[in-house]
């Protein structure tokens, strides 16, 4: 399957990048060489194999995720001999091992210390330097899991010490009120090489988040700069949009009705719409003790947990009840039988952005043929996901054909991204003012089952993504109080602590977030863009709580 979708993009990247990259476009913008699979570089566990194990197992550091970023002090095959020489005699040390053969990981927030009394505006000032990368194509060490980037990036910060796709788009709203359009633009330019070279935009840039992408936000991060920037934009990164949309739908019209193959998901009635997916069957690299150890509680194969474990980390959301069989354990989690209802409204403004740079180049034809596919996959969502007896868009089981009975903030996407309709809209601000809304802002589910991404956790892409859609749809008054709310909660934290944090407990403003696999994160990327997004629009946003 990923094989496919390597020459899928490769062809709709050849076909388009030709005619419609401007001249002055960097190569980096509108490449269309596509690594084939056996140039792939090689993760950690395929490096260090045994010794990978040994050490996630072994829990030689405290998180699973220290390791698979660590840097290699000497060739790989050195380190290996090494081991295989040294692991079986009496004595060995494995700590003491990866400590003279690999250098831990050390972010910049670990180090940086705020100054609290400056005020809030000033620390995010700050952060966009603390944060930011240099260009590292040609400074990444052999061995090293790290993806090379041809231009500056920004990083979320704490344990996250590379570039992260849906992150990026929160951090960016920030970046351009921060008059950072320069910023901006290298980072998309980076994500268009990123899909250039390996076929889609990977989790992050590490070789172990190359079997799977992230929510799909790079039509989106094209508009932001289209209106920082002009019209030409779209233009410029037409062939990697189509090349997003090629990993998107590869395959698709193998695909039969009822049936489902790598993100893609045909409904009975012939509708196509999309799952988060990942290409591997095996446990997370950056996770692998804590995915070894939850398959043994779970009733499912080993490869269709895994497969489910990782869907559900290209959805961003790892771990929720949405994602969860009726039990609400992580057991049970059933990421791939479910239609997602904020990928398919991201992949229906990936369409509208394709039609609208076509229709901007003169070529008709193709932009009626992409606003054809927006227009059915917004009928098919409408169809499948409302749910007229609960007033919200829910996640679609394709298996059983029944909606979920879990509403969470996935169901705004319809309102900020444009599909829903006038009533529907109603109805969900309703919902959230009535089921969501808490002291500090917006709950990300209603649950508690000591997830990350459930209750009393909240996240600032949702709190943004509601606000979003409801100034769209006029509900100013709701939009104002999570606002209000969250900037509050959010300065309260930072005047505390000197820190903004990854979450925020939205029911308990004066207790720290909690749950998920790794603690509390400080940075951090999407919470200070959307952070100064909010400031600039509400005046009197950011008076602590």
């Amino acid at each position: 399957m990923r094989h496919h979708l390597y020459a899928l993009g490769l062809a709709l990247l050849a076909g388009a990048a030709h005619a419609q990259a401007p001249a002055a476009a960097p190569a980096t913008a509108t490449t269309t060489r596509v690594a084939p699979a056996a140039a792939l570089p090689l993760s950690p566990r395929q490096l260090y194999p045994g010794l990978f194990e040994a050490v996630q197992l072994g829990h030689v550091y405290a998180d699973n995720k220290t390791f698979v970023d660590a840097l290699p002090k000497a060739p790989v095959a050195t380190i290996m001999a090494a081991y295989a020489q040294q692991h079986q005699q009496p004595g060995f040390n494995l700590k003491a091992f990866t400590d003279t053969y690999f250098q831990a990981p050390v972010a910049g927030t670990d180090i940086y210390r705020s100054d609290v009394a400056a005020g809030l505006r000033a620390h995010l000032d700050t952060l966009w330097t603390v944060l930011q990368r240099r260009p590292d194509a040609a400074a990444v060490t052999p061995g090293s899991s790290l993806l090379p980037l041809p231009h500056p990036y920004l990083v979320p910060g704490g344990r996250f010490r590379e570039v992260y796709y849906w992150d990026s788009y929160f951090t960016m709203l920030g970046l351009v009120d921060a008059h950072r359009v320069g910023l901006v633009r290298d980072m998309v330019d980076n994500f268009a090489y990123l899909i250039g070279r390996y076929g889609f935009i990977p989790n992050g840039n590490r070789t172990y988040y190359l079997t799977r992408s992230q929510p799909p936000f790079f039509a989106q991060m094209v508009e932001l700069l289209a209106t920082a920037q002009g019209d030409t934009v779209r233009r410029r990164y037409q062939g990697a949009l189509l090349g997003e949309y090629a990993y998107w739908m590869g395959g698709a019209d193998a695909v039969r009705a009822g049936t489902a193959a790598g993100p893609v998901v045909r409904l009975p009635g012939g509708a196509l719409l999309n799952r988060y997916w990942d290409a591997s069957t095996e446990p997370r690299e950056e996770s692998y003790a804590e995915d070894v150890a939850a398959a043994k509680l779970s009733r499912q194969a080993p490869a269709a947990f895994y497969r489910n474990i990782r869907a559900a980390a290209a959805s961003g959301w790892d771990f929720s009840s949405r994602w969860f069989g009726p039990d609400n354990t992580l057991g049970s989690i059933q990421t791939t039988d479910l239609v997602a209802v904020d990928l398919n409204c991201l992949l229906y403004g990936l369409e509208q952005t394709i039609a609208r740079g076509y229709r901007q180049q003169g070529n008709a034809a193709q932009a009626a043929a992409f606003e054809q596919k927006a227009t059915r996959r917004s009928q098919a969502l409408l169809q499948y996901c409302w749910d007229p007896a609960t007033g919200w868009f829910l996640d679609y089981n394709w298996r059983t054909g029944k909606r979920s009975a879990r509403p969470t903030l996935a169901g705004v996407f319809p309102l900020a991204l444009g599909l829903a309709r006038p009533a529907q809209a109603k109805l969900v601000a309703a919902g959230l003012e009535r089921d969501f809304l808490k002291p500090g802002g917006l709950v990300t589910t209603p649950l508690r089952t000591g997830q990350q991404w459930d209750a009393p956790n909240a996240w600032a892409p949702l709190q943004w993504m509601s606000i979003s859609g409801l100034r769209q749809y006029n509900q100013p008054a709701l939009a104002r109080t999570i606002a209000l709310r969250w900037a509050g909660l959010n300065a309260r934290v930072f005047t505390q602590t000197g820190k903004l944090l990854e979450k925020y407990n939205v029911l308990d403003v004066n207790t720290a977030a909690g749950g998920g696999e790794y603690p509390l994160q400080d940075g951090f990327g999407w919470t200070n863009g959307t952070l100064l997004w909010l400031l600039n629009r509400y005046p009197e946003a950011g008076k602590p709580l």
